[in-house]
């Protein structure tokens, strides 16, 4: 029902994706549309969780602690 939802939010004459190749064309064409406001929230939402991450799994390292010689 959601796939149906999307193929009439596109637009007329816009069919579901079916098979393996309609997929790949969708994600494909999703990908480069460059007017793509979900894509572009999706980018966003993804580097600022990757972010995060970074943030609360690398701040117990200290950069200026002496390193161990050789």
């Amino acid at each position: 029902m959601a796939a149906a939802a999307a193929a009439a939010a596109a637009g007329p004459g816009v069919a579901a994706p079916r098979g393996l190749r309609g997929w790949v064309r969708s994600a494909y064409r999703f990908a480069t549309d460059r007017n793509d406001f979900r894509r572009n929230l999706l980018v966003n939402l993804g580097l600022f969780a990757a972010g995060v991450w970074v943030a609360r799994n690398l701040t117990d390292i200290d950069l200026m602690a002496p390193q161990p010689g050789p």
